[in-house]
């Protein structure tokens, strides 16, 4: 199958998750969704071994400690549906919020050298996040590495609930 039907072209988030998401977080749910349609490698593993045809439609959402991952063809047929338990993403999603709401408040005002300090520390932990999703699907889907990044953001965004 070649990789260009291997990917997303359509993502949604559940909406009822939250009840009201900052300018900030609008903006950063924004990009990582237009990034990740913009080019992404994702491809389900079938329980058969079997390929399915893609491009994809994935549906997040966050279900109690879970992640909901729904995924259909374009034709609106299921393909899949995993979840996976958020637990160990906790003390990553914790950090990542505390390091961004640090680097929003440097902007305003920091020398350039703390603003990119605190910029490679907010990409370190990004980096980390996206690595622990990818290894906790790698036997559900497999998928390069700027979507785990694009994914993860997307999951932080689904953890804000205020």
């Amino acid at each position: 199958m070649s990789k260009s039907l291997e990917r997303i072209n359509h993502i949604e988030l559940d909406e009822g998750s939250f009840i009201r998401r900052s300018e900030v977080i609008e903006m950063e749910r924004n990009i990582a969704i237009a990034d990740l349609l913009k080019a992404n490698y994702f491809s389900p593993i079938l329980k058969n071994g079997e390929k399915s045809k893609g491009p994809y439609k994935l549906h997040l959402s966050i279900d109690g400690d879970g992640l909901i991952m729904n995924v259909a063809d374009l034709d609106d047929e299921h393909v899949h549906r995993f979840q996976i338990s958020l637990k160990p993403f906790r003390t990553i999603v914790k950090e990542y919020f505390l390091i961004c709401e640090s680097y929003f408040k440097a902007l305003k005002g920091a020398s350039p050298n703390k603003i990119e300090a605190i910029d490679m520390g907010r990409r370190s932990i990004h980096n980390e996040g996206a690595s622990l999703l990818k290894e906790r699907l790698k036997d559900k889907c497999h998928m390069d590495d700027d979507t785990s990044r694009r994914l993860f953001t997307l999951i932080c965004v689904l953890h804000i609930r205020t």
